[in-house]
């Protein structure tokens, strides 16, 4: 049974950090991508940021670039978002994703996904 289990959000101030955590299991995710996504209560689920389990090859939508990076420990089978100068239009809840490589930025290509962790982001 394929799992992927987020966890390290929280309650911050603008500006502030937070690291999410991604750890999959009940399956090899050698060439799967592993995405980031999120969502904000009445909009679309959005795409965050994505990364390739064997090449690492970071993809990140334009509104977190130079402030997010995406990260992967292969041994531990966890993917990392490391999120720095926080915003108070990043609130949401992320969510942690892996599909077999069909894409990267539309939710629909993702095969697994995690519960969600919430990040919430005070001014």
């Amino acid at each position: 049974q394929v799992q992927l289990l987020e966890s390290g959000g929280g309650l911050v101030q603008a500006g502030d950090s937070l690291r999410l955590s991604c750890a999959a299991s009940g399956r090899t995710f050698g060439t799967y991508v592993m995405g980031w996504f999120r969502q904000a209560p009445g909009k679309e689920r959005e795409f965050v940021a994505a990364i390739n389990w064997s090449n690492g090859s970071p993809i990140y939508t334009d509104s977190v670039k130079g402030r997010f990076s995406i990260s992967r420990d292969n041994a531990k089978n966890t993917v990392y978002l490391q999120m720095n100068n926080l915003k108070p239009e990043d609130t949401a809840v992320y969510y942690c994703a892996a599909n077999r490589g069909a894409g990267v930025r539309q939710p629909s290509l993702y095969d697994y996904w995690g519960q969600g962790t919430q990040v919430t982001v005070s001014s």
